[in-house]
């Protein structure tokens, strides 16, 4: 019972501090404003999910943490070293090689990194396992359904093992019954492997049934506008996205995003 608790509160994103951003801005060179004194707290193990409008700097946010964009003012701490082969990143398009295998395009990041193909054999096809892709090493990208190159995408970011994946609207593109399923495979994985999620979404329902923490921004500046914390325990399931729990997480996150949407001032304070 103990062990089981104990679980339980590190999949609630309760780990020890991973990243912090303070104060960070970020003034793109034609001025515009994406974001504007950000202050986020990302813990070991968090499934944290950014929400918001079109233009509130999710994205933004994602490529500061990821490192491919410097902030303009303020600064993110690490808590201890990492690099990049720490990060993994799963983009809104699936951007495989599409020329080059399923397995070429998963052994891609070790490759990289000097590993030959022998030897990524067996994290490549572990990863091609864990996403639901047995007996699809040998395929190539035209081959595949949408919700296949999903799955390639994250097996490609995840056979590095990073300490934390960023996701920027990986499922977007993809109908509500594809969406349902990766939704509930990448919960999985992340329950097997307890790396922390940052994600990024337009969607209610998907924050609230993914996350720990769903984190609301708003736009024009972008900018932290509220936080709601998902108390609901995991493993999450069909039970859980059909319950009256559910609907009362999802309608609170709706009203703090309307709240956001419709907000020209400061941030939102209560969350509620």
């Amino acid at each position: 019972m103990i062990q089981e608790k104990v679980a339980q509160k590190t999949a609630s994103g309760e780990g020890p501090m991973l990243l912090s951003l303070r104060n960070v801005g970020k003034i793109f060179s034609n001025g515009v404003t994406a974001l504007s004194k950000v202050d986020l707290a990302i813990r070991e193990g968090d499934f944290l999910s950014l929400l918001g409008p079109s233009g509130c700097g999710k994205s933004t946010a994602l490529r500061l943490i990821a490192g491919l964009s410097t902030p303009t003012s303020g600064q993110l701490d690490w808590r201890g070293s990492i690099d990049r082969s720490n990060i993994g990143f799963v983009f809104q398009e699936p951007t495989l090689l599409p020329w080059a295998s399923v397995f070429d395009n998963v052994w891609l990041p070790l490759r990289l990194k000097g590993v030959s193909r022998a030897k990524a054999e067996p994290a490549v096809m572990e990863m091609l396992a864990r996403v639901h892709l047995n007996g699809f090493e040998n395929s190539v990208p035209r081959e595949l359904s949408g919700g296949m190159k999903m799955r390639v995408s994250i097996a490609r970011a995840m056979v590095t093992k990073p300490r934390i994946l960023l996701m920027d609207e990986p499922f977007a593109a993809l109908d509500e019954i594809t969406r349902f399923k990766l939704n509930n495979d990448l919960l999985e994985l992340w329950q097997d492997e307890r790396f922390t999620v940052v994600f990024v979404t337009h969607s209610v329902f998907e924050s609230v049934f993914l996350s720990s923490r769903v984190v609301v921004m708003a736009a024009r500046p972008g900018r932290v506008f509220g936080e709601l914390p998902i108390s609901a325990p995991y493993p999450r399931d069909e039970v859980f996205r059909t319950s009256p729990d559910y609907a009362a997480l999802c309608r609170q996150a709706s009203d703090v995003l309307v709240d956001a949407i419709n907000s020209t001032a400061g941030p939102h304070h209560d969350g509620h």
